[in-house]
Protein backbone atom coordinates (compact mmCIF):
# COMPACT_ATOMS: atom_id res chain seq x y z
CA UNK A 1 0.00 0.00 0.00
CA UNK A 2 1.55 3.50 -1.10
CA UNK A 3 2.84 5.73 1.71
CA UNK A 4 -0.20 8.29 0.57
CA UNK A 5 -3.15 5.82 0.63
CA UNK A 6 -2.14 4.83 4.26
CA UNK A 7 -1.94 8.46 6.12
CA UNK A 8 -5.54 8.73 3.93
CA UNK A 9 -6.87 5.91 5.51
CA UNK A 10 -5.52 7.02 8.80
CA UNK A 11 -7.41 10.06 8.93
CA UNK A 12 -10.77 8.71 7.36
CA UNK A 13 -10.71 6.43 10.25
CA UNK A 14 -10.14 9.02 12.50
CA UNK A 15 -12.48 10.78 11.39
CA UNK A 16 -15.07 8.22 12.00
CA UNK A 17 -14.12 7.56 15.59
CA UNK A 18 -14.77 11.31 16.51
CA UNK A 19 -17.91 10.83 14.38
CA UNK A 20 -18.97 7.93 16.64
CA UNK A 21 -17.89 10.16 19.98
CA UNK A 22 -20.20 12.84 18.70
CA UNK A 23 -23.24 10.49 18.60
CA UNK A 24 -24.42 10.17 22.27
CA UNK A 25 -27.36 8.62 23.08
CA UNK A 26 -29.80 9.03 26.07
CA UNK A 27 -28.05 5.92 28.31
CA UNK A 28 -25.14 8.01 27.91
CA UNK A 29 -25.59 10.75 30.02
CA UNK A 30 -25.33 10.19 33.98
CA UNK A 31 -28.01 9.12 36.21
CA UNK A 32 -28.12 12.38 37.79
CA UNK A 33 -29.42 13.98 34.60
CA UNK A 34 -31.47 11.57 33.66
CA UNK A 35 -33.99 10.76 36.63
CA UNK A 36 -33.80 14.51 37.39
CA UNK A 37 -35.70 14.79 33.84
CA UNK A 38 -37.87 12.16 34.30
CA UNK A 39 -38.80 13.01 37.17
CA UNK A 40 -41.22 15.60 36.31
CA UNK A 41 -43.55 13.26 33.66
CA UNK A 42 -45.49 10.41 35.06
CA UNK A 43 -44.30 7.71 32.60
CA UNK A 44 -40.69 7.05 31.98
CA UNK A 45 -41.60 4.74 28.57
CA UNK A 46 -44.02 4.33 26.26
CA UNK A 47 -46.81 2.53 26.99
CA UNK A 48 -50.88 3.29 28.62
CA UNK A 49 -53.07 1.90 31.13
CA UNK A 50 -55.07 0.16 28.95
CA UNK A 51 -52.50 -1.63 27.65
CA UNK A 52 -51.43 -2.85 30.84
CA UNK A 53 -54.77 -4.17 31.66
CA UNK A 54 -54.81 -5.77 28.51
CA UNK A 55 -51.99 -7.63 29.45
CA UNK A 56 -53.30 -8.98 32.37
CA UNK A 57 -56.49 -10.13 30.60
CA UNK A 58 -53.89 -12.16 28.92
CA UNK A 59 -52.63 -14.08 31.72
CA UNK A 60 -54.87 -16.68 33.67
CA UNK A 61 -56.40 -15.83 36.74
CA UNK A 62 -54.32 -17.09 39.62
CA UNK A 63 -57.03 -17.49 41.72
CA UNK A 64 -55.12 -16.62 45.32
CA UNK A 65 -52.72 -13.95 46.66
CA UNK A 66 -49.82 -13.72 44.20
CA UNK A 67 -45.96 -12.02 44.63
CA UNK A 68 -45.16 -9.43 41.46
CA UNK A 69 -41.69 -7.92 40.91
CA UNK A 70 -42.10 -4.81 38.66
CA UNK A 71 -38.62 -4.14 37.15
CA UNK A 72 -37.70 -0.97 36.54
CA UNK A 73 -40.96 0.50 37.53
CA UNK A 74 -40.14 4.69 36.94
CA UNK A 75 -42.57 6.18 38.62
CA UNK A 76 -45.41 3.35 39.01
CA UNK A 77 -47.36 3.90 36.17
CA UNK A 78 -47.82 1.01 35.71
CA UNK A 79 -47.89 -0.13 39.58
CA UNK A 80 -50.94 0.78 40.57
CA UNK A 81 -52.76 -0.40 37.71
CA UNK A 82 -51.06 -4.25 38.80
CA UNK A 83 -52.23 -3.27 42.35
CA UNK A 84 -55.66 -2.78 40.60
CA UNK A 85 -56.12 -6.03 38.74
CA UNK A 86 -54.41 -8.32 41.24
CA UNK A 87 -54.28 -9.59 45.20
CA UNK A 88 -50.45 -9.15 45.05
CA UNK A 89 -47.79 -8.40 47.21
CA UNK A 90 -45.23 -5.66 44.63
CA UNK A 91 -42.10 -5.41 45.07
CA UNK A 92 -41.09 -1.93 42.95
CA UNK A 93 -37.88 -2.05 41.40
CA UNK A 94 -35.79 0.96 39.88
CA UNK A 95 -31.94 2.05 40.61
CA UNK A 96 -33.18 5.62 40.56
CA UNK A 97 -33.70 7.76 44.21
CA UNK A 98 -36.04 9.82 42.34
CA UNK A 99 -38.08 7.22 40.98
CA UNK A 100 -38.59 5.33 44.49
CA UNK A 101 -39.72 8.82 45.75
CA UNK A 102 -41.88 9.36 43.10
CA UNK A 103 -43.60 5.93 43.96
CA UNK A 104 -43.44 6.20 47.40
CA UNK A 105 -45.50 9.48 47.44
CA UNK A 106 -48.18 7.45 45.23
CA UNK A 107 -47.99 4.66 47.52
CA UNK A 108 -49.25 6.99 50.53
CA UNK A 109 -51.63 8.54 48.47
CA UNK A 110 -53.30 5.54 47.58
CA UNK A 111 -52.97 4.03 50.75
CA UNK A 112 -51.08 1.25 49.67
CA UNK A 113 -48.31 0.42 51.88
CA UNK A 114 -49.94 -3.04 53.05
CA UNK A 115 -49.55 -4.30 49.14
CA UNK A 116 -46.76 -2.15 47.24
CA UNK A 117 -42.88 -2.06 48.48
CA UNK A 118 -40.31 0.02 46.84
CA UNK A 119 -37.39 -1.23 46.44
CA UNK A 120 -34.13 0.69 45.12
CA UNK A 121 -31.55 -2.34 43.16
CA UNK A 122 -30.25 -2.74 39.81
CA UNK A 123 -32.31 -5.00 37.67
CA UNK A 124 -29.00 -7.08 36.78
CA UNK A 125 -28.40 -7.25 40.95
CA UNK A 126 -31.99 -8.22 42.71
CA UNK A 127 -31.94 -8.95 46.30
CA UNK A 128 -34.35 -11.34 46.04
CA UNK A 129 -34.62 -15.19 47.02
CA UNK A 130 -35.17 -17.22 43.86
CA UNK A 131 -38.21 -18.95 42.46
CA UNK A 132 -40.13 -16.09 44.82
CA UNK A 133 -42.14 -14.41 42.55
CA UNK A 134 -45.92 -15.79 40.61
CA UNK A 135 -45.18 -12.65 38.16
CA UNK A 136 -42.37 -10.41 36.59
CA UNK A 137 -43.51 -7.52 35.01
CA UNK A 138 -41.07 -4.96 33.10
CA UNK A 139 -42.64 -2.24 31.01
CA UNK A 140 -40.47 -0.12 28.83
CA UNK A 141 -37.58 -1.04 31.33
CA UNK A 142 -35.88 -4.80 30.07
CA UNK A 143 -33.46 -2.81 26.97
CA UNK A 144 -31.55 -1.33 30.13
CA UNK A 145 -30.19 -4.84 30.57
CA UNK A 146 -30.85 -6.57 27.52
CA UNK A 147 -33.47 -8.65 26.38
CA UNK A 148 -32.22 -12.08 26.48
CA UNK A 149 -29.94 -11.33 29.47
CA UNK A 150 -33.16 -10.03 31.26
CA UNK A 151 -35.40 -12.70 30.66
CA UNK A 152 -33.03 -15.03 31.40
CA UNK A 153 -31.72 -13.78 34.72
CA UNK A 154 -34.98 -12.75 35.93
CA UNK A 155 -36.28 -16.26 35.32
CA UNK A 156 -34.38 -17.34 38.52
CA UNK A 157 -36.90 -15.34 40.43
CA UNK A 158 -40.44 -16.85 39.04
CA UNK A 159 -41.99 -19.98 40.15
CA UNK A 160 -42.51 -22.91 37.82
CA UNK A 161 -45.29 -21.89 36.15
CA UNK A 162 -44.69 -18.34 36.46
CA UNK A 163 -45.41 -15.76 34.36
CA UNK A 164 -43.15 -12.60 32.63
CA UNK A 165 -44.69 -9.87 30.84
CA UNK A 166 -42.16 -7.02 28.95
CA UNK A 167 -42.15 -4.68 26.49
CA UNK A 168 -39.75 -4.42 24.12
CA UNK A 169 -38.87 -2.46 20.72
CA UNK A 170 -39.58 -4.52 17.49
CA UNK A 171 -39.83 -4.51 13.97
CA UNK A 172 -42.86 -4.19 13.03
CA UNK A 173 -42.75 -5.72 9.72
CA UNK A 174 -40.61 -5.80 6.61
CA UNK A 175 -40.09 -2.06 6.31
CA UNK A 176 -36.53 -0.54 7.48
CA UNK A 177 -35.63 3.19 8.23
CA UNK A 178 -33.56 4.71 5.60
CA UNK A 179 -31.51 6.00 8.33
CA UNK A 180 -30.41 3.24 10.47
CA UNK A 181 -28.02 5.09 12.56
CA UNK A 182 -30.05 6.27 15.18
CA UNK A 183 -31.54 2.67 15.60
CA UNK A 184 -28.15 1.03 15.61
CA UNK A 185 -26.76 3.08 18.12
CA UNK A 186 -30.10 3.20 20.52
CA UNK A 187 -31.78 0.09 19.83
CA UNK A 188 -28.71 -2.12 18.55
CA UNK A 189 -30.97 -5.64 20.08
CA UNK A 190 -34.33 -4.95 17.75
CA UNK A 191 -35.29 -7.42 15.86
CA UNK A 192 -38.66 -9.43 14.48
CA UNK A 193 -41.95 -10.07 16.68
CA UNK A 194 -40.75 -13.57 15.56
CA UNK A 195 -37.17 -13.57 16.88
CA UNK A 196 -38.35 -12.16 19.96
CA UNK A 197 -40.57 -15.08 20.58
CA UNK A 198 -37.84 -17.19 19.49
CA UNK A 199 -35.68 -15.90 21.98
CA UNK A 200 -38.32 -16.05 25.07
CA UNK A 201 -38.10 -19.81 23.99
CA UNK A 202 -34.73 -20.48 24.17
CA UNK A 203 -34.11 -19.18 27.45
CA UNK A 204 -37.02 -20.96 28.90
CA UNK A 205 -40.47 -19.71 28.29
CA UNK A 206 -43.41 -20.94 26.89
CA UNK A 207 -44.49 -18.12 24.43
CA UNK A 208 -48.14 -17.13 25.87
CA UNK A 209 -49.55 -14.20 23.85
CA UNK A 210 -47.88 -10.96 22.42
CA UNK A 211 -49.58 -7.58 20.96
CA UNK A 212 -48.39 -4.41 19.59
CA UNK A 213 -48.58 -1.18 21.54
CA UNK A 214 -50.70 1.34 19.56
CA UNK A 215 -48.96 4.62 18.01
CA UNK A 216 -50.67 6.93 21.15
CA UNK A 217 -48.60 5.08 23.70
CA UNK A 218 -45.55 6.54 22.16
CA UNK A 219 -46.84 9.69 20.89
CA UNK A 220 -50.04 11.29 23.45
CA UNK A 221 -48.49 8.76 26.82
CA UNK A 222 -45.38 9.51 26.60
CA UNK A 223 -43.92 12.23 24.22
CA UNK A 224 -46.59 14.86 24.20
CA UNK A 225 -46.41 15.54 28.43
CA UNK A 226 -42.61 15.81 27.85
CA UNK A 227 -42.81 19.09 26.26
CA UNK A 228 -43.32 20.91 29.10
CA UNK A 229 -41.13 18.86 31.15
CA UNK A 230 -38.12 20.05 28.60
CA UNK A 231 -38.75 23.74 28.88
CA UNK A 232 -38.97 23.45 32.79
CA UNK A 233 -35.51 21.12 32.53
CA UNK A 234 -33.76 23.83 30.56
CA UNK A 235 -34.94 26.44 33.42
CA UNK A 236 -33.24 24.83 35.98
CA UNK A 237 -30.17 24.14 34.14
CA UNK A 238 -29.63 27.75 32.53
CA UNK A 239 -26.31 27.39 30.50
CA UNK A 240 -25.20 23.34 30.77
CA UNK A 241 -24.36 22.12 27.65
CA UNK A 242 -24.77 18.65 28.60
CA UNK A 243 -28.53 19.52 29.86
CA UNK A 244 -29.12 21.13 26.45
CA UNK A 245 -27.38 18.10 24.20
CA UNK A 246 -29.70 15.58 26.69
CA UNK A 247 -32.55 17.39 25.49
CA UNK A 248 -31.83 18.09 21.94
CA UNK A 249 -31.07 14.11 21.82
CA UNK A 250 -35.01 13.67 23.14
CA UNK A 251 -36.17 15.79 20.76
CA UNK A 252 -34.43 13.76 17.71
CA UNK A 253 -35.63 10.83 19.43
CA UNK A 254 -39.52 11.89 19.13
CA UNK A 255 -38.54 13.77 15.46
CA UNK A 256 -37.11 9.82 14.34
CA UNK A 257 -40.10 8.19 15.53
CA UNK A 258 -42.27 9.95 14.05
CA UNK A 259 -40.83 9.32 10.73
CA UNK A 260 -40.58 6.32 11.06
CA UNK A 261 -43.43 5.08 13.50
CA UNK A 262 -44.23 2.22 10.80
CA UNK A 263 -40.89 0.28 11.19
CA UNK A 264 -40.93 0.05 14.80
CA UNK A 265 -42.60 0.31 17.98
CA UNK A 266 -43.23 -1.80 21.20
CA UNK A 267 -44.49 -5.06 21.66
CA UNK A 268 -46.05 -6.86 24.78
CA UNK A 269 -44.41 -9.98 25.24
CA UNK A 270 -46.09 -12.66 27.50
CA UNK A 271 -44.56 -15.82 28.57
CA UNK A 272 -44.59 -18.82 31.10
CA UNK A 273 -41.43 -20.68 32.62
CA UNK A 274 -41.76 -24.16 32.20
Amino acid sequence: MEKNEMTEKSEMNETIENKAKENVVINDFDFSLIADFFKRVERQGPGGEWETRLATSLIPDFKRKIRIADMGCGKGSQTFVLADEYDAEIDAVDLLPEMMEGIRKKIQANGLEDCVHPVQASMDELPFRKESYDLIWAEGSIFIIGYEKGLSYWREFLKPGGFIAVTECSWLGNKRPENMGWIQDNLPEIDSIEQKIHQMAEVGYEPYAHFILPETCWTENYYAPMQPAMEAFLKDHPGDPKAQVFIDRLKEEIAYYEANRDCFGYVFYIGRKV
